[in-house]
């Protein structure tokens, strides 16, 4: 074997991968400068792949519904990027995945787990919103079951993965996780569904609800009409502070009303965290524990850092500081977006 030959080990690391076209340079000059270079390079990085994701044993939460629970609320290299619930729907026409996970790992080990509950096929997935850790996982579908599985999303969702948005939570994945995650191809969405859409699979009704900006601009959420139960993956989270810079707190609230009005009484289960009949009440409760005191501080002429103080001590708030997945190094900037959103009502 040439010593400019890559590593033969299977998975190859990305570091590994890195030493070894690094060296490839020659009086100064990168080969991987050279076209026929890089076209090489590029078909050898297709066959790195990061380690498989250990099995989850799916919980079943209701007659249709399934999920594999991500404990973990944010990316690390120890839990490889399972951060996210991957839930499924077994019909009589085979399987709707709601959220595929955060990499082609994460969506292999979830086929595994289908596979231990139904040989039914995934006929179809739905991607709730364009963050990443709910819909990488499209790659191990795809390969599973074929280029033409139907994968569901809102428009604006699947412009934004199809854009910078997509290479880019790619990318963000593999760095937090270091590199576990390699080998993920971004699998854009290609059927696009809008609010008020029911879908029939068998025996189970999906009905699609959007009521706005919450936590992104498309943030769909999938009601199993029969089960009455409702995936609302990132608008409402369990015992995790959830990632604001796209959304609105005050389009939470209306969505969370909206939602409710149609839906009635669900069981609401979230991207992350355990499911809830409550889930809504309770985090609308600290999410308005942040909001209110930042409005109130805006009228007052007060500035952000006594906004802030009246947040920590807010009672819908301080109860969670100790026990909140990221609240420390999220508080902060998730009052400022607040303050900011409260300044804009204000005014």
């Amino acid at each position: 074997m040439s010593h400019t030959q890559p590593p033969v080990a299977s998975p190859l690391s990305r570091r590994r991968w890195l030493a070894w076209s690094g060296g490839m340079a020659l009086g100064g000059v990168g080969l991987l400068a050279v076209p026929e270079v890089r076209l090489f390079a590029q078909q050898v990085q297709d066959f790195i792949a990061g380690p498989p994701v250990p099995d989850v044993a799916p919980q079943r939460l209701s007659k249709h519904v399934w999920m594999v629970y991500a404990k973990d609320g944010f990316p690390t290299a120890e839990n490889q990027g399972f951060m996210a619930n991957v839930v499924f729907v077994v019909t009589s026409a085979g399987v709707v995945v709601l959220d595929s996970g955060c990499s082609l790992q994460v969506g292999e080990m979830a086929i595994r787990m289908i596979r231990t509950v139904t040989q039914q096929p995934v006929v179809a997935i739905f991607n709730s919103h364009y963050h990443g850790d709910h819909w990488l996982g499209n790659h191990a579908f795809v390969n599973a079951y074929g280029a033409g599985l139907p994968i569901y999303a809102l428009p604006h969702t699947i412009e934004q993965i199809a854009g910078a948005e997509g290479s880019m939570w790619r990318s963000m994945m593999e760095r937090w996780t270091n590199q576990a995650t390699l080998g993920t191809k971004v699998v854009v969405p290609n059927r696009p569904t809008a609010h008020g859409q029911d879908f029939r699979f068998g025996d189970v009704t999906l009905r699609i609800h959007h009521y706005g900006r919450a936590h992104t601009p498309s943030d769909l959420c999938v009601e199993v009409v029969e089960d009455r139960l409702t995936y609302v993956a990132d608008i409402a989270m369990d015992n995790r502070i959830a990632n604001m810079d796209d959304g609105s707190y005050r389009g939470t609230f209306k969505y969370y009303d909206a939602l409710r009005a149609a839906a009635g009484d669900q069981l609401w289960v979230p991207g992350h965290g355990r499911a809830s009949q409550t889930l809504l009440k309770d985090y609308g409760t600290f999410m308005a524990g942040i909001y209110e005191p930042c409005l109130k501080a805006v009228e007052a002429g007060e500035g952000i850092e006594t906004a802030k103080a009246a947040v920590l001590k807010d009672p819908r708030v301080a109860p969670h500081a100790k026990t909140m997945a990221g609240f420390d190094s999220n508080i902060g900037k998730y009052v400022s977006l607040a303050y900011l959103e409260a300044e804009k009502e204000a005014f």
